[in-house]
């Protein structure tokens, strides 16, 4: 029988450089984990762990009571692109249909398994998840990165999570993008989700991270967040799950990334690599922004322009007198303490240190990557000079998605993307930045060694010996 040569596959014939998928997925089945963990001894996990596809018996109106509405039909319902996903040696036999020529790969499950609130079901169940990872993909590494879970409720699990993955032979962390916290009882100035709020490890954390980001550059650990945004305020919905789903991957990424940033984690860890998957680059790109912005205007010594001892209060007395109206019945100084007069911690930018835009370019470009599906337009924001400050690139990386509903056909990525390129979005240089050397970026950033033994040591070996290449990803 002949086989079909997919139109992804021709198109990476004739790009002359590798596809780094930096975002693929497979269909982690609960039932064959579960399996996996009783036959080990922990049954006690599975039964008192959160993480759960479904409760035998319960009625949809249950199920969404529960979890609100669930994403329902998420996984290929063609046969051979569902056992592709399910099956390792499988998808590794499939993955130049793609055009991919090395992916990370992430669960589509167990990513749940890190927000679970009993502490030895999160920590135990992630190593277990990881050692069964390493069982099932460890013959294929050539081709595939699997993630290992790592939990965040604390830094010291944190610290043993990422020890633990790296000695069984993991490159890439998944770290959730924040961790809930029960409320503390007059608790103010916390971001909120229903009675819980949102710490993501840089500012307003009662915990200190720096041993977390510390052991990830010793070890050479790219981390990534891939956390549902779903529930959070008005993505809530108890009846559609695409008004939940809109937009909610790219608010966890912009949530953890500018908490960072402001937290001074870039400037303390120039290092850390770390990335913010399926929300797209315009998220970054209007963060990025939105930091240069507020920071003219309220960072550093601008926020004193609005510091209310400025005002002269007798012109301003004489002045509502001249006027007269209302504001004539009441003394300047009446009217101005409504303004508040805070003596510190008026600069929100002081913990990240930055004096300048360029400091803030350095400190945020090269530290995020952007995932970005396939079909997504936007991408070319992230190489454009005349929206970005600076004309810096934030780092847009190649995420297919594949395993999941938003990718139909099993061969069809890297043909959509490179649609890009057929409708003048990219040029043919940005689009080899974009599906393969931002990943080098990404991953060989923090770990030079990262693609060695695989498939695509020699072209990656080739840009990190390239000035030009090295020094667009290390400045942005």
């Amino acid at each position: 029988m002949t086989q079909v040569v997919s139109k992804s596959m021709q198109i990476r014939e004739r790009l002359g450089h590798p596809v780094v998928d930096a975002d693929g997925h497979y269909i982690d089945l609960h039932g064959v984990f579960e399996s996996y963990v009783r036959d080990r001894g922990r049954g006690d996990l599975m039964d008192r762990s959160a993480f759960k596809t479904f409760v035998p018996g319960e009625t949809q109106e249950e199920r969404v009571a529960r979890i609100g509405i669930p994403g329902f039909w998420i996984a290929p319902g063609e046969t051979r692109y569902f056992s592709t996903v399910t099956v390792p040696s499988l998808y590794y036999e499939r993955l130049g249909e793609a055009g991919v020529d090395f992916a990370i790969l992430y669960p589509t499950n167990a990513v749940r398994i890190v927000h679970d609130a009993d502490d030895e079901c999160r920590v135990e169940l992630c190593r277990l998840f990881n050692e069964r990872l390493v069982e099932d993909y460890g013959p294929y590494f050539d081709r595939f990165a699997p993630a290992a879970l790592i939990p965040m409720h604390s830094p010291e699990e944190a610290v043993a999570g990422l020890e633990h993955a790296a000695s069984i032979g993991l490159k890439v962390g998944l770290i959730p993008a924040f961790v809930k916290r029960p409320v503390r009882e007059n608790a103010v100035g916390f971001a909120m989700t229903g009675n819980q709020r949102i710490d993501t490890y840089g500012i307003d954390s009662e915990h200190d991270y720096d041993p977390v980001w510390r052991k990830a550059i010793e070890l050479g650990m790219a981390l990534a967040c891939h956390s549902t945004g779903m529930g959070f305020t008005e993505r809530s919905s108890r009846t559609n799950y695409c008004y939940n789903h809109m937009g909610h991957f790219a608010a966890t990424g912009e949530a953890i990334a500018k908490s960072l940033f402001l937290g001074g984690v870039t400037r303390r860890f120039p290092a850390l690599r770390i990335a913010c998957l399926e929300g797209g680059v315009s998220g970054g790109v209007r963060l990025y922004g939105d930091l240069v912005s507020h920071w003219k205007k309220r960072g550093g010594p601008f926020i004193q322009r609005l510091n209310p001892a400025n005002l002269d209060l007798a012109e301003l007395d004489r002045i509502f007198r001249s006027q007269g109206g209302r504001l004539a019945q009441f003394s300047a100084e009446q009217l101005v303490a409504e303004l508040g007069s805070p003596t510190d911690g008026c600069d929100d930018f002081e913990l990240s240190g930055v004096e300048s835009v360029e400091d803030i370019r350095d400190q945020f470009c090269p530290n995020f990557y952007w995932g970005c599906e396939a079909d997504d337009p936007l991408v070319g924001l992230a190489f454009d000079e005349r929206v970005n400050p600076l004309g810096a690139r934030v780092h847009a990386v190649f995420s297919s998605d594949i395993a999941h509903w938003d990718v139909p056909e099993f061969d069809e990525p890297l043909a959509e993307a490179y649609e890009l390129v057929e409708h003048g979005i990219l040029d043919e240089d940005q689009l080899r930045e974009f599906v393969f050397t931002n990943a080098v970026g990404l991953y060989a950033g923090m770990n030079p060694r990262f693609f060695e033994g695989t498939a695509i040591e020699r072209e990656t070996a080739a840009v990190l010996a390239d000035p030009t290449a090295a020094a667009i990803l290390a400045e942005g």
